[in-house]
């Protein structure tokens, strides 16, 4: 699954986040002027402006100061993953109120609103006033702003994993349907109905076994679960029924053993995984040499992890070369959703052997 990225903004840049800023600073400015008109019994419009322009000032040099210390203080706490307490943001509250009278002060002295010599009295009736109206907005609009982050972060998180699992299922699905259709393949019945027919005559018991794993090996292609893991033990015997089959065509050009300790037999692995390796082989060493040749499927239990492997003494292949939508390409791509970065899909040489290597975190 992708992270979701580390910001206070999860879908909107900084200049975005500015953008509100404003919108809050204009917000705190039309209440500021309502309130100090208030207090006149009469007044012009140009009092109006005069407030209007006053609180204008103060407003824009403590709000964006303040919101640029909120948002990175945001950011870094949903990086962590805690949550900002109250007692960090009055503190910047209260930081970016007293920065932004003194400013205002001064810039209000350069516009001519009055002299320099009454900045201080100024200073200590706005800090006053000011104080109450940073608090109030401040913690309102900061607390109100990360949880409507966080929810669009959870809901973020929430649609990229269903696409995930989603993704997950059609491949599972893939895969069955790739199996259940190299199952059901013209060729593939005729060969296995012609051997059986043949294994009739002279070894009728051996004709009846067939029949009994071709129906297995397409009930098992069939009911095996989408999404989820099925028995190492489970799987082998699927690998053995399809193996017993095809060695019924291909007689003593087909050889195979397979090796796999017993405490490994419960471990979870993805239908029909194993599976598709064994047929890989069967189909591009098997099948293309006069000879035939020697499959080889092993497991072993190290630590944490279960590696599985399967050989043959062809020729090997690299899976940098294995095109989108080939079996290999399919299993890879559930190996990443099912366990993530824990698993690994490996094509490997052990001598004279080929060998593609599964490596999967244990699930008992």
């Amino acid at each position: 699954m992708k992270p979701a990225p580390e910001s206070c903004e999860p879908e909107l840049p900084r200049h975005g986040s500015l953008f509100y800023a404003g919108r809050v600073a204009l917000l705190g400015t039309c209440a500021c002027t309502l309130i100090l008109v208030s207090f006149q019994p009469s007044f012009r419009l140009s009092d109006i402006f005069q407030k209007f322009t006053l609180s204008l000032v103060y407003s824009c040099s403590i709000v964006f100061p303040a919101a640029l210390l909120l948002i990175r203080m945001g950011r870094e706490s949903l990086a962590s993953g805690r949550v900002v307490g109250l007692v960090p943001r009055v503190f910047v509250l209260m930081g970016a109120n007293v920065a932004g009278c003194l400013f205002a002060g001064i810039v209000l002295i350069l516009l001519g609103f009055y002299p320099a010599a009454r900045y201080w009295a100024e200073f200590r009736f706005s800090i006053l006033f000011s104080t109450v109206f940073t608090l109030v907005i401040g913690l309102s609009v900061s607390l109100y702003r990360e949880m409507q982050v966080r929810l669009e972060r959870a809901t973020l998180e929430l649609r990229t994993r269903q696409m995930e699992e989603e993704r997950a299922r059609k491949l599972a699905a893939e895969a069955r349907l790739s199996s259940l259709e190299s199952r059901i393949h013209p060729h593939f019945l005729f060969n296995t109905l012609n051997s059986i027919s043949a294994l009739i005559p002279k070894d009728p018991k051996r004709a009846e076994e067939m029949v009994g794993k071709l129906a297995s090996l397409l009930r098992f292609s069939l009911n095996a679960n989408q999404t989820g893991l099925v028995p190492l033990g489970q799987e082998l015997q699927t690998v053995r029924d399809y193996l017993e089959i095809e060695k019924a065509r291909f007689d003593t050009r087909l050889r195979y053993s397979i090796d796999v300790p017993e405490d490994a037999e419960s471990i979870g692995v993805p239908p029909l995984s194993v599976e598709s390796l064994v047929e890989n082989c069967v189909k591009h060493v098997i099948a293309r040499r006069p000879e035939g040749g020697e499959i080889r499927v092993r497991a072993s239990l190290d630590g944490d992890c279960l590696a599985l492997e399967v050989s043959d003494d062809g020729p090997g292949f690299s899976l940098d070369r294995i095109p989108a939508g080939h079996g290999l390409d399919n299993l890879a791509g559930r190996l990443a959703l099912l366990f993530g970065g824990e698993a690994r899909l490996e094509a490997v040489r052990n001598g004279r052997y080929a060998s593609v290597r599964v490596t999967l975190p244990r699930n008992v």
